[in-house]
């Protein structure tokens, strides 16, 4: 493992802007303020091959190019901190350890796209969090690095924090724009995206937490040397947030390149009471479940990509040999069914009915048609779905029956490999 964007958490007191100063914070704020002009950041930022870590991987200079190439009077910088993917709590952790280093971060973003204000849209399951960043926003004004004029430069930058009420769809960056807008946390119809046109009509830049961490970072070492960390297509480290039947669950910092096996067996210590491994979910509960054979397979989005994995949030749910497949993907549906907005139909009513077919399912009163038109209301969802939520809600579902069908061929025939549903009927034959 490596500490790169993770280093100081646990070795500072988080709202010493001391402590935070004597490791070396806003150094690179200096640099960029008084020796860079904002094209030149940019430009870092891109050589760095920095890509979102927020689920996209969309390429992070290239997303601060689009901000600043608007003309408008106003923009923003928003930090995504809504971190409510089941299984994902890597965002937490950094903002609880060192929140100066994800304000850097903004301030950094703010001057290389000519923003004068942000938003840190955190969670509302985290309350501590939430109070712990209005403290460190409340010091840094004191200090001189938030407001007009800070370090007796020309820039201005000034910070809000705001607090969602629970929504899983405000991650989506357009539902939360909504949300800070005063309106309810729906997802808008795009193009136009943010960076065009995104909080209150004007350019807003909408980074994750972990991006913003690689910032400071990256200004500091260069982004050369910060290439000499990860792989060619996915430079730099990844927070990973692990959780399930493995003995040493928690969040670690890896270098892009490391196998999935080596996280599971070498860092996490494998399963618990050593269980057999049935599948990893990688992702959250919008990810993908593969099986035990691509345990291999590196942490790189490209090599990811050609898998037709996506890393999302980096969440990593380890599950055991005694987990039914049909009642997972079950519980996994309804959460989404309660999260959808409501907002398009692909996503509300699909997620509706693919509840209702598995509950059918895991009772015995399954239909051989079942299988397909599960496969079908997933095609729907993914191309038709507004938003990532809808698009994104069937890839368990879809994954699980393509590696594990015959689990739910067994359901239909009335038998449980893992014991965990209880029949009330038989196979039926329309």
């Amino acid at each position: 493992m490596v500490s790169l964007i993770s280093r100081l958490c646990g070795k500072l007191d988080p709202l010493s802007i001391y402590d935070y100063r004597e490791k070396g914070g806003f150094k690179s704020l200096e640099k960029v303020l008084f020796k860079m002009k904002p094209i030149d950041v940019i430009d870092e930022i891109k050589k760095s091959n920095l890509k979102g870590r927020g689920g996209a991987a969309f390429p992070t200079g290239l997303k601060w190019q689009f901000v600043s190439m608007e003309e408008s009077d106003e923009k923003y910088v928003i930090c995504n901190a809504d971190e409510g993917e089941p299984g994902t709590f890597k965002d937490k952790i950094l903002l609880d350890g060192c929140p100066f280093q994800i304000i850097e971060g903004m301030l950094i973003a703010g001057y290389a796209v000519g923003a004068k204000k942000g938003f840190i849209y955190i969670r509302g399951e985290y309350p501590k969090s939430k109070e712990l960043l209005i403290e460190a926003v409340d010091i840094l004004k004191k200090e001189g690095y938030l407001g007009d004029n800070i370090l007796s430069s020309d820039f201005s930058f000034d910070i809000e924090i705001r607090s969602g009420a629970g929504a899983y769809v405000c991650g989506e960056e357009t539902a939360l724009i909504e949300s800070i807008e005063g309106e309810p946390g729906r997802s808008r119809f795009k193009p136009p995206y943010p960076p065009n046109k995104g909080l209150w009509g004007k350019p807003t830049l909408v980074n994750n937490v972990e991006t913003l961490a690689n910032i400071p970072v990256i200004l500091e070492i260069g982004a050369e040397n910060y290439k000499k960390y990860g792989t060619e297509s996915s430079s730099g480290t990844k927070l990973i947030s692990v959780s399930g039947s493995v003995v040493n669950k928690g969040v670690y910092e890896v270098e892009f390149g490391i196998t999935l096996r080596e996280i599971i067996y070498d860092i996490c210590g494998g399963l618990i009471e050593d269980r057999k491994l049935k599948f990893l979910q990688i992702g959250g509960s919008s990810g993908v479940c593969i099986p035990v054979d691509m345990l291999d397979l590196r942490l790189d989005f490209d090599e990811f990509r050609k898998h037709d994995i996506g890393l999302g949030s980096g969440a990593i749910l380890v599950v055991d040999e005694n987990t039914c497949v049909v009642d997972f993907i079950k519980v996994t549906s309804e959460f989404f069914e309660h999260e959808s907005c409501g907002k398009c139909t692909p996503c509300r009513e699909g997620n509706y009915h693919i509840v209702r077919i598995l509950k059918r399912i895991a009772e015995g009163k399954g239909r051989r048609r079942d299988l397909d038109l599960l496969k079908s209301i997933s095609d729907v969802m993914q191309q038709c779905s507004l938003c990532g939520l809808g698009q994104a809600a069937p890839t368990a579902l879809i994954t699980t029956m393509k590696y594990f069908k015959e689990e739910y061929e067994e359901h239909l025939k009335g038998y449980c490999r893992a014991g965990k549903c209880t029949f009330k009927g038989g196979v039926l034959d329309e």
